[in-house]
């Protein structure tokens, strides 16, 4: 991991990776809309209360996306009139919980692993969400309209090929506004990942480091890893010594943020919310891995 060949192989994957990923799931997303009445959708989800954020946990948890792919859907929900609140539910729920996770925390940690897993981070999306949404949150976002759905600025065509064809150009140029980001976030990302040793990293998080938690949550954040990537580093870890709490903060604050996708965020949101959105991801990563301590 930390020769200069591997860094420039996990920075070409992950580029890739999110090259793909933000095209397509940007061209999707564009076309699901042309196809919904975002009126409708903004009255399903409106007024709902606490049940909203657990709608957006519920949509996060079964949608395979990293924290990175997040950023076109989250955009979608906010320009369709999707409350606040349950969009930064989705947000944080997202990169951190689908099936597959849950599957592999499972097989290779144990079930009761797993399901404390689901259960804590599930909470945590919701609390958060409604948090930020009671401290005026809706009034951080920028680009983009939260109420009132969004004005059609031109004719949708009726045939499938040419609302393809538009949704790909719509995604090409929101992926040409944030592509200097994703190469500077990802080369950092990148580096630290790269030349971070991971004999090192099982000390911090030895069982007898009553910081360890604190110290792996603060060293997870920079990376830019998903869930099924930190599972087998987990577990080597676990061999290495570091503690179950440990290696949950690792996973959250990991998966959890990324700095590709805060340079990303950022282009939606003001910096009270990222800043924000980095605490809660911290806090999350922190209380979660203290409790795991705790329980297991």
């Amino acid at each position: 991991m930390n020769t200069f060949i591997e860094t420039l192989k996990y920075f070409a994957i992950i580029m890739t990776e999110l090259v793909l990923l933000f095209i397509g799931i940007s061209t999707a997303i564009a076309l699901i809309f042309s196809y919904v009445d975002q009126d409708k959708l903004k009255k399903w989800m409106e007024g709902k209360g606490i049940w909203g954020n657990i709608l957006g946990v519920i949509f996060g948890a079964i949608t395979p996306f990293c924290a990175c792919s997040t950023v076109p859907m989250t955009v979608g929900f906010l320009q369709a009139g999707v409350p606040f609140g349950s969009v930064i539910s989705f947000v944080i729920a997202s990169p951190l919980m689908d099936p597959l996770v849950f599957i592999m925390l499972g097989a290779f940690m144990g079930w009761k692993v797993a399901i404390a897993f689901l259960i804590l981070t599930s909470i945590a999306a919701v609390i958060f969400g409604v948090i930020l949404d009671k401290m005026g949150g809706a009034n951080q976002v920028k680009n983009v309209r939260v109420v009132g759905g969004v004005e059609q600025s031109e004719e949708v065509p009726e045939d499938f090929k040419r609302r393809l064809v538009l949704s790909f150009w719509k995604a090409w140029d929101d992926f040409r506004a944030v592509f200097l980001y994703m190469i500077i976030g990802v080369g950092i990302g990148a580096a630290i990942y790269g030349y971070l040793p991971e004999d090192l990293l099982a000390r911090v998080a030895g069982r007898d480091n009553p910081f360890a938690v604190v110290a792996v949550a603060v060293i997870g954040m920079p990376l830019y890893i998903r869930v099924e990537a930190a599972i087998p580093i987990g577990l080597a870890l676990l061999e290495k010594g570091a503690s179950i709490g440990a290696v949950m903060a690792l996973i959250i604050s990991g998966a959890g943020i990324a700095i590709p996708e805060l340079t990303m965020l950022a282009a939606i949101f003001k910096k009270n919310i990222i800043i924000a959105f980095i605490i809660i991801v911290f806090v999350m990563a922190v209380v979660t891995g203290l409790i795991f301590n705790m329980i297991i």
